[in-house]
Protein backbone atom coordinates (compact mmCIF):
# COMPACT_ATOMS: atom_id res chain seq x y z
CA UNK A 1 0.00 0.00 0.00
CA UNK A 2 3.16 2.51 0.86
CA UNK A 3 4.53 2.08 -2.61
CA UNK A 4 1.14 3.37 -4.26
CA UNK A 5 1.04 6.95 -2.01
CA UNK A 6 3.36 8.66 -3.68
CA UNK A 7 1.94 7.71 -7.15
CA UNK A 8 -1.30 8.86 -6.38
CA UNK A 9 -0.37 11.89 -3.66
CA UNK A 10 -1.64 14.74 -6.13
CA UNK A 11 -5.02 12.98 -6.35
CA UNK A 12 -5.54 12.43 -2.68
CA UNK A 13 -4.67 15.97 -2.00
CA UNK A 14 -7.08 17.10 -4.37
CA UNK A 15 -9.91 14.71 -2.38
CA UNK A 16 -8.94 16.20 0.96
CA UNK A 17 -9.75 19.53 -0.27
CA UNK A 18 -13.06 18.48 -2.00
CA UNK A 19 -14.17 17.17 1.50
CA UNK A 20 -12.87 20.26 3.49
CA UNK A 21 -14.59 22.38 1.21
CA UNK A 22 -17.42 20.58 1.66
CA UNK A 23 -17.38 20.21 5.34
CA UNK A 24 -17.01 23.81 5.39
CA UNK A 25 -20.04 24.59 3.25
CA UNK A 26 -21.86 22.44 5.56
CA UNK A 27 -21.03 23.69 8.28
CA UNK A 28 -21.80 27.27 7.08
CA UNK A 29 -25.12 26.08 5.70
CA UNK A 30 -25.92 24.73 8.98
CA UNK A 31 -25.00 27.26 11.10
CA UNK A 32 -27.59 29.92 8.80
CA UNK A 33 -30.10 27.48 9.41
CA UNK A 34 -29.68 27.33 13.27
CA UNK A 35 -29.43 31.28 13.53
CA UNK A 36 -32.35 31.93 10.77
CA UNK A 37 -34.39 29.05 13.03
CA UNK A 38 -33.79 30.65 16.07
CA UNK A 39 -34.59 34.30 14.90
CA UNK A 40 -37.88 33.48 13.71
CA UNK A 41 -38.90 31.40 17.33
CA UNK A 42 -37.93 34.40 19.01
CA UNK A 43 -40.20 36.68 15.92
CA UNK A 44 -42.50 34.39 15.88
CA UNK A 45 -42.93 34.55 20.30
CA UNK A 46 -42.70 38.76 20.49
CA UNK A 47 -44.90 39.22 16.43
CA UNK A 48 -47.63 36.97 16.81
CA UNK A 49 -48.00 35.59 20.45
CA UNK A 50 -47.13 38.75 22.27
CA UNK A 51 -48.72 40.91 20.04
CA UNK A 52 -45.05 43.11 20.50
CA UNK A 53 -45.70 43.54 23.96
CA UNK A 54 -44.22 42.21 27.21
CA UNK A 55 -47.52 40.61 28.55
CA UNK A 56 -45.57 39.13 31.09
CA UNK A 57 -47.93 36.47 32.87
CA UNK A 58 -49.58 35.30 29.22
CA UNK A 59 -45.76 35.67 28.05
CA UNK A 60 -44.63 33.53 30.97
CA UNK A 61 -46.86 30.50 30.57
CA UNK A 62 -46.47 30.19 26.73
CA UNK A 63 -42.66 30.11 27.38
CA UNK A 64 -43.02 27.40 29.84
CA UNK A 65 -45.36 25.63 27.46
CA UNK A 66 -43.03 25.86 24.70
CA UNK A 67 -40.29 24.94 26.57
CA UNK A 68 -41.84 21.25 27.95
CA UNK A 69 -43.34 20.78 24.53
CA UNK A 70 -40.28 21.26 22.23
CA UNK A 71 -37.26 20.07 24.16
CA UNK A 72 -39.49 16.99 24.46
CA UNK A 73 -39.13 16.62 20.85
CA UNK A 74 -36.00 18.83 19.74
CA UNK A 75 -34.09 18.48 23.04
CA UNK A 76 -32.72 21.11 25.32
CA UNK A 77 -31.62 23.78 22.91
CA UNK A 78 -35.84 25.14 23.55
CA UNK A 79 -35.29 25.06 26.80
CA UNK A 80 -37.36 28.46 29.06
CA UNK A 81 -33.54 30.09 29.28
CA UNK A 82 -33.09 29.39 25.74
CA UNK A 83 -36.51 30.59 24.45
CA UNK A 84 -35.98 34.14 26.12
CA UNK A 85 -32.40 34.41 24.16
CA UNK A 86 -33.93 33.61 20.94
CA UNK A 87 -36.98 36.30 21.83
CA UNK A 88 -33.94 38.77 22.62
CA UNK A 89 -31.98 38.05 19.40
CA UNK A 90 -35.30 38.85 17.79
CA UNK A 91 -35.75 41.92 19.93
CA UNK A 92 -32.30 43.26 19.38
CA UNK A 93 -31.99 42.30 15.88
CA UNK A 94 -35.24 43.10 14.26
CA UNK A 95 -33.65 43.63 10.38
CA UNK A 96 -33.94 40.11 8.91
CA UNK A 97 -31.42 42.45 6.05
CA UNK A 98 -28.89 42.74 8.85
CA UNK A 99 -29.18 39.28 10.25
CA UNK A 100 -28.63 37.83 6.93
CA UNK A 101 -25.55 39.85 6.20
CA UNK A 102 -23.63 38.28 9.11
CA UNK A 103 -24.86 34.73 9.40
CA UNK A 104 -21.93 33.85 7.04
CA UNK A 105 -19.30 34.33 9.46
CA UNK A 106 -20.77 34.82 12.73
CA UNK A 107 -22.42 31.77 14.88
CA UNK A 108 -24.55 31.22 18.16
CA UNK A 109 -21.65 31.53 20.33
CA UNK A 110 -21.13 35.07 18.11
CA UNK A 111 -24.63 36.09 19.07
CA UNK A 112 -25.07 35.09 22.62
CA UNK A 113 -22.25 37.65 23.26
CA UNK A 114 -23.73 40.54 21.12
CA UNK A 115 -26.91 39.75 23.82
CA UNK A 116 -25.18 41.00 26.33
CA UNK A 117 -24.68 44.36 25.45
CA UNK A 118 -27.82 46.68 26.32
CA UNK A 119 -26.07 49.78 24.56
CA UNK A 120 -27.39 49.46 20.68
CA UNK A 121 -24.79 51.74 19.44
CA UNK A 122 -22.01 49.48 21.14
CA UNK A 123 -23.99 46.38 19.73
CA UNK A 124 -23.61 47.25 16.40
CA UNK A 125 -20.25 48.31 16.27
CA UNK A 126 -19.40 45.08 17.94
CA UNK A 127 -21.50 42.94 14.91
CA UNK A 128 -20.18 45.84 12.31
CA UNK A 129 -16.70 44.71 13.15
CA UNK A 130 -17.07 40.96 14.07
CA UNK A 131 -18.13 40.44 10.62
CA UNK A 132 -15.72 42.74 8.69
CA UNK A 133 -12.78 41.00 10.28
CA UNK A 134 -13.80 38.46 10.96
CA UNK A 135 -13.12 37.67 14.49
CA UNK A 136 -13.88 34.78 16.35
CA UNK A 137 -16.10 34.12 19.01
CA UNK A 138 -13.37 34.11 21.46
CA UNK A 139 -12.26 37.47 20.45
CA UNK A 140 -16.03 39.58 20.15
CA UNK A 141 -16.39 38.23 23.37
CA UNK A 142 -13.25 39.49 25.09
CA UNK A 143 -13.72 42.67 23.24
CA UNK A 144 -17.03 43.52 24.89
CA UNK A 145 -15.84 42.34 28.27
CA UNK A 146 -13.27 45.11 28.14
CA UNK A 147 -15.10 47.59 26.48
CA UNK A 148 -13.23 47.86 23.82
CA UNK A 149 -15.63 50.12 22.24
CA UNK A 150 -15.98 52.31 24.77
CA UNK A 151 -11.80 52.11 25.16
CA UNK A 152 -11.94 52.86 21.64
CA UNK A 153 -14.34 56.20 21.69
CA UNK A 154 -12.17 57.57 24.34
CA UNK A 155 -8.85 57.56 23.36
CA UNK A 156 -6.79 59.71 21.19
CA UNK A 157 -4.85 56.80 20.55
CA UNK A 158 -6.50 54.75 18.71
CA UNK A 159 -3.62 53.11 16.88
CA UNK A 160 -2.40 51.54 20.03
CA UNK A 161 -5.37 50.45 21.48
CA UNK A 162 -6.18 48.35 18.19
CA UNK A 163 -2.61 46.79 18.19
CA UNK A 164 -2.89 45.61 21.60
CA UNK A 165 -6.34 44.21 21.22
CA UNK A 166 -4.71 42.18 17.87
CA UNK A 167 -1.88 41.08 20.28
CA UNK A 168 -4.20 39.91 22.71
CA UNK A 169 -6.44 38.19 20.32
CA UNK A 170 -3.92 36.58 18.02
CA UNK A 171 -4.04 33.20 19.50
CA UNK A 172 -7.96 33.47 19.55
CA UNK A 173 -7.55 34.37 15.07
CA UNK A 174 -6.11 30.97 15.00
CA UNK A 175 -8.36 28.51 15.04
CA UNK A 176 -12.00 30.45 13.59
CA UNK A 177 -14.05 27.66 14.38
CA UNK A 178 -14.14 26.90 17.41
CA UNK A 179 -13.95 44.75 36.33
CA UNK A 180 -15.20 46.76 33.16
CA UNK A 181 -18.76 46.17 31.28
CA UNK A 182 -19.05 50.60 30.63
CA UNK A 183 -15.91 52.55 31.39
CA UNK A 184 -14.83 53.17 34.83
CA UNK A 185 -15.26 56.86 35.64
CA UNK A 186 -12.27 58.52 33.91
CA UNK A 187 -11.79 60.97 36.36
CA UNK A 188 -11.81 58.61 39.37
CA UNK A 189 -9.14 56.58 37.70
CA UNK A 190 -6.79 59.57 37.06
CA UNK A 191 -6.96 59.34 33.32
CA UNK A 192 -6.62 62.76 31.01
CA UNK A 193 -7.52 63.38 27.66
CA UNK A 194 -3.93 62.11 26.43
CA UNK A 195 -4.65 58.63 27.98
CA UNK A 196 -4.52 55.55 25.93
CA UNK A 197 -7.01 53.66 27.64
CA UNK A 198 -4.50 50.01 27.13
CA UNK A 199 -6.90 47.33 28.82
CA UNK A 200 -4.12 47.03 31.02
CA UNK A 201 -3.75 50.69 32.10
CA UNK A 202 -7.37 50.52 32.83
CA UNK A 203 -7.12 47.48 35.06
CA UNK A 204 -4.23 48.63 37.09
CA UNK A 205 -6.09 51.30 37.46
CA UNK A 206 -8.81 49.64 39.01
CA UNK A 207 -6.98 47.83 41.62
CA UNK A 208 -4.88 50.93 42.63
CA UNK A 209 -7.91 52.84 42.80
CA UNK A 210 -9.95 50.56 44.68
CA UNK A 211 -8.49 51.04 48.59
CA UNK A 212 -9.88 55.07 48.06
CA UNK A 213 -12.98 54.38 46.24
CA UNK A 214 -13.68 52.17 49.67
CA UNK A 215 -12.87 55.00 51.76
CA UNK A 216 -15.21 57.07 50.13
CA UNK A 217 -17.93 54.77 50.30
CA UNK A 218 -17.70 54.97 53.88
CA UNK A 219 -17.05 52.48 57.01
CA UNK A 220 -17.48 48.74 56.64
CA UNK A 221 -17.19 48.57 52.87
CA UNK A 222 -15.49 45.12 51.56
CA UNK A 223 -14.88 44.36 47.90
CA UNK A 224 -16.81 41.15 46.67
CA UNK A 225 -16.58 40.84 42.66
CA UNK A 226 -15.95 42.98 39.88
CA UNK A 227 -18.14 42.23 36.68
CA UNK A 228 -19.56 39.36 38.90
CA UNK A 229 -21.84 37.19 36.31
CA UNK A 230 -25.18 36.05 37.38
CA UNK A 231 -27.04 33.67 35.75
CA UNK A 232 -30.98 33.42 35.78
CA UNK A 233 -33.55 31.08 34.16
CA UNK A 234 -34.08 33.62 31.46
CA UNK A 235 -30.61 35.14 30.75
CA UNK A 236 -27.32 36.29 31.70
CA UNK A 237 -25.73 39.49 33.72
CA UNK A 238 -22.85 41.05 34.32
CA UNK A 239 -22.87 43.55 37.76
CA UNK A 240 -19.98 46.46 37.23
CA UNK A 241 -18.93 46.39 41.21
CA UNK A 242 -20.34 44.28 43.90
CA UNK A 243 -19.27 44.83 47.61
CA UNK A 244 -20.44 44.31 51.10
CA UNK A 245 -21.10 46.65 53.86
CA UNK A 246 -20.05 44.66 57.57
CA UNK A 247 -22.01 47.35 59.49
CA UNK A 248 -25.28 48.01 57.52
CA UNK A 249 -25.34 43.82 56.85
CA UNK A 250 -25.96 44.33 53.10
CA UNK A 251 -24.62 43.74 49.68
CA UNK A 252 -23.63 47.19 47.79
CA UNK A 253 -24.31 47.11 44.14
CA UNK A 254 -22.28 49.80 41.88
CA UNK A 255 -23.17 50.07 37.68
CA UNK A 256 -20.93 52.57 36.34
CA UNK A 257 -22.87 54.64 33.34
CA UNK A 258 -20.93 57.03 31.08
CA UNK A 259 -23.11 60.06 30.56
CA UNK A 260 -26.53 61.34 31.54
CA UNK A 261 -27.97 58.56 33.50
CA UNK A 262 -31.97 57.95 31.83
CA UNK A 263 -34.93 55.91 32.94
CA UNK A 264 -33.51 52.33 31.65
CA UNK A 265 -30.38 52.68 33.87
CA UNK A 266 -32.46 53.67 36.82
CA UNK A 267 -35.02 50.13 35.68
CA UNK A 268 -31.65 48.14 35.25
CA UNK A 269 -30.34 48.73 38.91
CA UNK A 270 -33.61 48.27 40.16
CA UNK A 271 -33.53 45.10 38.78
CA UNK A 272 -30.26 43.88 39.96
CA UNK A 273 -31.06 44.79 43.61
CA UNK A 274 -34.13 42.77 43.04
CA UNK A 275 -32.27 39.97 41.34
CA UNK A 276 -29.56 39.69 43.68
CA UNK A 277 -31.89 40.02 46.65
CA UNK A 278 -33.46 37.07 45.12
CA UNK A 279 -30.19 34.58 44.25
CA UNK A 280 -27.48 35.82 46.94
CA UNK A 281 -28.73 37.98 49.87
CA UNK A 282 -28.02 35.35 52.89
CA UNK A 283 -30.28 34.65 56.09
CA UNK A 284 -29.73 38.05 58.81
CA UNK A 285 -28.66 39.95 55.34
CA UNK A 286 -30.41 43.49 55.17
CA UNK A 287 -31.72 44.21 51.81
CA UNK A 288 -29.44 44.92 49.05
CA UNK A 289 -28.63 48.47 48.40
CA UNK A 290 -28.22 49.93 44.18
CA UNK A 291 -25.89 52.87 43.45
CA UNK A 292 -25.12 54.63 39.95
CA UNK A 293 -22.06 56.09 38.90
CA UNK A 294 -21.80 58.51 36.06
CA UNK A 295 -19.18 60.31 34.48
CA UNK A 296 -20.00 63.87 33.99
CA UNK A 297 -19.71 65.45 30.22
CA UNK A 298 -16.95 67.57 29.78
Amino acid sequence: MERFLTQYHAIIAEIKCIISSGQEAAYSASNKAMLFTYWNIGKRIVKHELGGSERAEYGSNLISILAEELTKEFGKNYSKRNLHYYIKFYQYFPDEKIVNACVHNLNWTHIRSLLRVSDENARYWYLKEAVNDNWSARTLDRNISTQYYYRLLQTPKKAAVIEEMKQKTEQFQKNQFELIKSPVIAEFLGFKNEDSYLEGDLESAILSHIRDFLMELGRGFAFVARQQHIVTETSDYYLDLVFYNIELKCYVLINLKMGKITHQDVRQIDMYVRMYDALKRGQGDNPTIGILLYSRNR
